[in-house]
């Protein structure tokens, strides 16, 4: 596995749960407000030369080190990038996580549904984060892609709104990019979801655009109020 990131303790990324973090290489979308330009960019590749913004790898033995002596401490793991399911061996890499007996979370953004299901049908996954990067309408802009297959996206949404294991849906939050008015749009796509997050967007130096600023916390809360006339559980994440 390409690891370029690794956190060795978070109480933020898995929900209730101790757990370790890490961060994958490579993505599928190029979000221009994504705060992690390195790890969407990875190491080696020409765009990552090219940029500047590539980063160094860290090896498997390392982190699998970590993982076993932490045992009964931690109890999750979470993958995360860039886009971990771009990777061909990410059902190897997570079986050797589970092997060692710890929980682990995906976070994805859904644009590889088949690589989800067969996660999910193999029973390698005990909690799944999947960014929903708009509306249907804005989707393009704000995952950075064009001719993008909103129907990948779609049957992802379908298949965790049908699974039995814990889920999220969560938005970053960028004003340049979001208007107010969609999030009622991305509430009624999302209705019957379990739960659905708005996170603020945060400014840093390695994003692949510029000229994205946040919304305001009462901002956020009216964006909030929108989807939750179809989501139950609908809160805010980040936000001061």
């Amino acid at each position: 596995m390409n690891i370029y990131g690794f956190q060795k303790t978070t109480l933020l990324d898995y929900p209730e749960h101790v757990a370790a973090t890490i961060f994958t290489g490579g993505c599928n979308f190029r979000c221009p407000f994504c705060h992690n330009g390195e790890l969407v960019l990875g190491i080696g590749s020409g765009e990552a030369a090219e940029s500047g913004k590539g980063v160094e790898g860290i090896p498997e033995e390392e982190v699998f080190s970590y993982l076993e002596n932490r045992r009964g401490i931690l109890e999750g793991v979470c993958i995360t990038g860039g886009e971990p399911t771009i990777a061909p061996d990410l059902e190897e890499f997570i079986r050797k996580i589970k092997a060692l007996g710890y929980l682990v979370k995906l976070d994805t953004n859904g644009y590889r549904p088949e690589v989800l299901w067969m996660l999910l049908e193999k029973g390698l996954l005990d909690y799944v984060a999947m960014d929903v990067k708009a509306s249907r309408e804005n989707y393009e802009r704000a995952a950075g892609v064009k001719r993008l297959d909103l129907a990948r996206i779609e049957e992802s949404v379908a298949i965790l709104k049908s699974c039995e294991i814990p889920y999220e849906f969560r938005t970053t939050v960028v004003k340049g990019i979001h208007k107010a008015e969609e999030f009622e749009a991305i509430g009624r796509w999302l209705a019957g979801s379990r739960s659905y997050f708005l996170q603020a967007f945060r400014e840093s130096e390695k994003m692949l655009g510029e000229g994205f600023d946040c919304f305001s916390k009462r901002e956020m809360e009216e964006m909030a109020a929108k989807a939750a006339k179809y989501i139950d559980k609908v809160s805010l994440r980040g936000v001061e």
